[in-house]
């Protein structure tokens, strides 16, 4: 590992460049003045060590498009560390619309403007189009073009949303890998929120060139994305192991307990069609519950008024 020195609670390279705040991001009062904040706090008790490579890759100012890879539900908020560390810059997260909707929290999700998706067919084009507002518009976006969390933790396949987006936003397109996150709280395994120590790598690359056909600049994309996370998890294992083996939240090909990407994608439909299954069934029920068409309504009281003057 490389010489690290300790800012804003991380550890970071040594000769890191410092940079001015940024003049309207760092002033949120909402998202860095309450949540980040909070945040800090919780990750601080849990004594997480957060390790954070390449925030230089990130612009102190403009768009640019960070593409996440996505192992855990903690990943929104690792995701924006290399921001915070360049001016206090904020990460505008694509997520699914259902947060949204959530009550209490989906007013937090829009308090901190990140940008609802809807992820039924033929309805997610407003979402690109507001990603590419916001860039042009000098935000920072984040995105999962995994979509879902990868059980197995390695890349899975990438949608092409991303290349789109920053393609037609003429922003760079940064790729963002996060690992150790997973140990915290993730999908199919037991959370730890403790006070854990638990070790956590960040690393921001270099852009990827968003040019040419959509399926050509994934396959880019997901190139990049591999092998940065090839360079953290060796990194993570040299440094933090060895690991006895087994181990839940490690990758099959470092003899961990994860799932081969093969049976995470069985998983993952089986998921989807539980989640379809429910779906059906509550729409089903809610049409048994419909009230009568009015004219049977007026029909029915009528009856009930014959019957009450009798």
């Amino acid at each position: 590992m490389h010489n690290m020195v300790k800012k804003q609670g991380f550890f970071v390279p040594e000769g890191t460049p410092e940079v001015p705040l940024h003049p309207k991001e760092s002033r949120e009062p909402l998202y860095n003045g309450i949540i980040i904040r909070f945040i800090k706090t919780v990750m601080k008790a849990q004594g997480l060590k957060l390790y954070v490579y390449g925030s230089e890759n990130v612009p102190t100012s403009g768009g640019a498009l960070l593409a996440v890879n996505h192992t855990g539900y903690y990943d929104f908020i690792l995701g924006g560390l290399p921001a915070h560390l360049r001016g206090k810059r904020l990460v505008r997260f694509m997520a699914k619309k259902e947060i949204f909707d959530t009550p209490g929290v989906g007013q937090l999700m829009k308090g901190m403007h990140h940008i609802p998706v809807n992820r039924d067919k033929g309805k997610g084009a407003g979402s690109l189009e507001n990603a590419v507002t916001r860039l042009k518009q000098g935000q920072l976006v984040g995105i999962f073009p995994e979509a879902t969390i990868s059980r197995s933790f390695e890349i899975k396949n990438l949608k092409t949303g991303a290349v789109r987006i920053a393609e037609a936003a003429g922003a760079p397109l940064l790729p963002l890998i996060i690992w150790g996150g997973q140990r915290i709280i993730t999908k199919d395994i037991d959370r730890n929120m403790g006070r854990t120590h638990f070790p956590i790598i960040i690393k921001v690359g270099e852009p990827v060139d968003s040019s040419g056909t959509p399926e050509e600049a994934t396959e880019r994309l997901s190139r990049a994305m591999k092998e940065l996370l090839d360079d953290v998890r060796t990194e993570y294992e040299t440094t933090f192991g060895p690991f006895e083996g087994g181990e839940l939240w490690r990758s099959e090909s470092l003899g961990g307990g994860a799932p081969s990407l093969e049976r995470a994608s069985l998983l993952e439909m089986a998921e989807k069609e539980r989640r379809q299954a429910k779906r059906e069934a509550k729409q089903a029920a809610h049409a048994d519950k419909k009230p009568l068409p009015k004219r049977l309504f007026n029909k029915a009281r009528g009856l009930v008024g014959k019957i009450r003057r009798k």
